[in-house]
């Protein structure tokens, strides 16, 4: 079976079945014998590196295009030429020759010294794995390249997942994902198997397996490693980056780098194929005309002999003459000027870059972002925020609008949505935000206060960012917790779907101040919450009382889909703190707002309440199981709000949409996430427009490969030549879209973050990591990064790489124009028998010194205006 088989499997079996499969023990582990037998069998731990070319082998490469060897061929003529005539023995005969190797040097020293600085993205992938982990009989420290299919690992919060896992034990265990598959949320991992339902969407990854290079962000668990080294999933992921074949070679050791060739590298590869034809065609006419007519120069010495007065002269044979002849042809045909100038046009731009917020780290991507006719781009962090933000509220009846983007509270406030008057202060709002603040562990802080930047972060579960930062909107911050002493907490569980908190409220008449009001004597607050599994998810705030010699409420607070909470609530809580009945028609009207925020894509969470005369238990009872407490408190609810979040569009993000499409660029939004969000998203940032069927505009990935393997090539293409938004997709769906866009002929750029994109990025005429949220591994497959992970950057350099390209047009047509009068001046005096103007020194000279700088100038010059609203040019137009 195929690794790919034998991992659907691990997920598939139950787990005694994979711990026979690998024949190890869940307590025991494997012997020390079958340990080193397998790492013997299998390898280190660690993924391929194939040997990068050092710079010799690189300058060496740069030695191999077709004009190089023309002019090596030409200095070695000149050099041998004068090594038989008259003048053998002065060394400045030899100065064209070696002017000639100059030129060929120090072109090949800047290009292979440019590619040599490039980076490795194996070398990134493989430091991405490197952890400590627990294994074998007496859970003892190894390194992680020395673990094996069988052992067993043990996993706690802040590890680094060392190898691909089934997991046989999951605690509350919680793993970031974002990096494998784009997804930003952390994902919840069981060890449960649980039967797929109908109609429920794929996951990305199994949830009873961990993988390679993750990080557990939560919780503990234990499990048996499934694969080792490139049998784990990023192993195929830089599979994906290396080639199916490995990296090829031409010339015996020296590596092919022609697949990677930008447009402008194979234009003007075949611009110098075409010249050099055309000037082996001259300078062989030029030879046979200059022999046919005996041309030979008439070198006379007249030197006054003291005793015998006579003159000497010398002539050389008119081959040899027409050799010398053809080689200053050769160097007046040969535009040596124009890899200088496209390197020093290219470097002007790499700085012009910087201040657009795109650092290059690949010279010809400056002008091959200018050709794009396809942005194939990632959604969470590019065209989105990164940042799961609330932006509506429902509480009492009443609908709100929260503002800001991000994680800073400083910006934007909570507003009615029909008025728009400011919220912060009613009963609704207060009361539904402390719930659930109540039950979060995470907290939102200032970074980098040495240099006075403000840079608002969160610190723990991401999922629970909305909620902290929308109530320190309201001046609610995750700190009032201290206030209520947690008094009881029941984790969170794959069976309960939630995490319950009681908290000390002794003494207080309201929840908060302008909160709703407590019933006299309440004591305890129980708060319970937990995100759902899908696109929406709820808190229950649930406040608990106890009867410690006197009347008290107790108020179970629990989440889980939010329609399911709606439908367990009794009773209501009004804008004015009244207690209203739930039924029928009211349930139908809190419904509807789910509906209408889950059309949006907005993750929905509910908030319910529950006032009980005394705790359901006895709190010192130790015979009662958790479960028992929990289900205890979970009866009667009293709603008390509903919030919603998205992950927002990017300021700026839409009109640079707009403008790409003025510029006949295609923008595709390729996504981890579900289709729903996708096309959110893409409406509100126009890559879908209005009159778009979202049944062919916007598709999940599961239809590129029905049956498990990918469509025709014909069938692909179609697809991928219409859609805009492809959600739920892996690593080989992002290169199989790229493939086929470039299989098409288009200009395929590709913006990503995460360790899936990596093999994308790399396939990819252009590549564009993100520069803060991007990996290592994604920056090393890519030919530029975006200093601010924004979308807008890469449309900007779009219209600076079309200005660049439309300048390196301008100094090749002046240079052209300057070798070909070179060469019609030498053939007029072949033809004329009048002595050649100028040797092939002069012309280096005259190129070199008069003809660069006016070229470098054309280079520079800015674009033309309305540069952005042309059409991208064809990928096989001659420059």
């Amino acid at each position: 079976m195929s690794a790919e088989e034998i991992a659907m499997l691990d997920a598939e079996d139950s787990i005694e079945q994979v711990l026979s499969r690998y024949s190890t023990d869940l307590r025991s582990g494997l012997t020390s014998e079958a340990a080193e037998k397998k790492l013997k069998e299998d390898g280190l731990n660690e993924l391929y590196k194939p040997p990068k070319p050092t710079l010799l082998m690189l300058f060496i490469m740069q030695l191999l295009g077709f004009i190089i060897i023309l002019l090596i061929i030409a200095a070695v003529a000149s050099m041998t030429v004068n090594a038989t005539g008259s003048k053998k023995d002065d060394p400045l005969s030899y100065t064209t020759g070696i002017a000639i190797f100059v030129i060929v040097i120090l072109n090949a020293g800047i290009a292979a010294w440019t590619e040599h600085k490039a980076g490795d993205a194996l070398e990134a992938l493989s430091k991405m794995t490197q952890a400590a982990i627990y294994a074998t009989e007496q859970e003892v420290q190894i390194t992680t390249n020395t673990v094996v299919r069988g052992d067993i690992v043990v996993l706690g919060t802040g590890d680094v997942v060392p190898a691909d896992m089934r997991l046989a034990e999951a605690e509350d265990l919680k793993v970031s994902e974002m990096a494998l598959t784009g997804e930003p949320d952390d994902v919840s991992k069981t060890w449960k198997l649980k039967p797929r339902k109908e109609g429920e969407p794929e996951k990305l990854t199994p949830e009873v397996c961990v993988f390679s290079g993750c990080n557990v962000t939560n919780g503990k668990g234990r499990g048996v490693v499934t694969a080792t080294g490139m049998g784990t999933r990023i192993g195929r992921i830089a599979q994906l980056i290396a080639g199916e074949e490995g990296p090829k070679k031409k010339c015996f050791c020296l590596p092919d780098t022609s697949a990677n060739q930008t447009p402008l590298q194979r234009n003007l590869e075949q611009l110098g194929a075409k010249i050099g034809i055309l000037a082996i065609v001259v300078c062989v006419l030029v030879f046979i005309i200059g022999v046919a007519l005996d041309r030979k120069p008439v070198e006379s010495r007249k030197d006054v002999d003291s005793q015998s007065g006579a003159e000497s002269g010398a002539e050389t044979g008119a081959a040899l003459y027409m050799v010398l002849i053809a080689v200053t042809l050769a160097v007046a045909a040969i535009p040596e000027g124009i890899p200088l100038c496209v390197t020093i046009s290219l470097s002007i731009g790499c700085s012009d870059m910087v201040n657009q917020h795109v650092l290059v780290r690949k010279l010809a991507a400056v002008e091959t972002l200018g050709s794009a006719s396809v942005i194939c781009s990632d959604k969470t962090g590019t065209l989105t925020e990164g940042k799961m933000t609330m932006v509506n509220m429902w509480a009492g009846g009443v609908t709100y609008d929260v503002g800001g983007k991000g994680f800073d509270p400083t910006v934007g406030r909570i507003t009615t949505c029909d008025t728009g008057v400011e919220a912060g202060r009613q009963m609704g709002v207060r009361s539904t935000l402390l719930s659930g603040i109540l039950c979060c562990a995470l907290e939102v802080e200032v970074r980098d206060p040495d240099t006075g930047e403000e840079k608002w972060e969160p610190r723990g579960n991401s999922s629970e960012a909305p909620i902290v930062v929308a109530a320190r909107k309201v001046g609610l911050t995750e700190n009032v917790s201290k206030d209520y002493p947690r008094t009881i907490e029941i984790p969170f569980s794959s069976s309960r779907k939630m995490m319950l908190t009681v908290s000390d409220v002794s003494g207080r008449s309201h929840l908060c101040e302008d909160g709703m009001p407590l019933p006299e004597g309440t004591k305890y607050l129980a708060v319970c919450k937990a995100r759902s599994l899908g696109r929406s998810g709820v808190v229950f705030s649930v406040n608990c009382r106890s009867s410690l010699r006197r009347e008290s409420e107790l108020f179970p607070q629990r989440p889980g889909a939010p329609n399911f909470i709606v439908d367990l609530c009794e009773e209501r809580m009004m804008a004015d703190g009244t207690v209203a009945k739930h039924l029928g028609r009211a349930k139908a009207e809190v419904l509807k707002v789910v509906d209408d925020y889950s059309t949006k894509a907005l993750r929905v969470l509910a908030v319910a309440a529950r006032p009980m005369k005394e705790l359901p238990f006895d709190m010192h009872d130790d015979e009662l199981s958790t479960d028992q407490k929990f289900s205890a408190l979970r009866q009667d609810l009293r709603l008390l709000g509903l919030v919603a979040s998205i992950d927002p569009d990017r300021d700026g993000v839409k009109d640079s949409v707009l403008a790409a499409r003025g510029a006949g660029i295609r923008v595709v939004m390729i996504t981890g996430d579900y289709l729903k969000t996708a096309i959110a998203i893409a409406k509100n940032v126009q890559i879908l427009q209005p009159q778009d069927d979202e049944a062919t505009a916007a598709v999940d990935c599961n239809c590129l490969r029905p049956g498990g393997q990918y469509l025709e090539t014909k069938e692909m293409d179609r697809m991928t030549s219409t859609v805009r938004v492809f959600a739920r997709a892996k690593p080989e769906d992002k290169l199989e879209i790229v493939k086929s866009i470039q299989r098409m002929g288009q200009v395929a750029a590709m913006t990503g973050d995460g360790v899936n994109d990596a093999p994308a990025l790399n396939q990819a005429n252009i590549g564009v990591a993100m520069g803060i949220q991007g990996t290592e591994v994604a920056k090393g497959a890519s030919d530029m990064i975006l200093t601010d992970d924004n979308f807008c950057s890469i449309v900007a350099a779009v219209e600076k790489g079309r200005a660049i390209y439309s300048g390196i047009q301008k100094f090749v047509a002046f240079i052209m124009s300057v070798h070909i009068a070179e060469v019609m001046q030498i053939f007029v005096c072949i033809a004329a028998g009048v002595p050649v103007m100028r040797t092939p020194l002069q012309i280096l000279f005259l190129i070199l010194v008069t003809d660069l700088p006016p070229s470098i100038a054309l280079g520079m010059e800015p674009g033309e205006p309305g540069i952005l609203k042309l059409r991208p040019r064809p990928k096989t137009e001659p420059i």
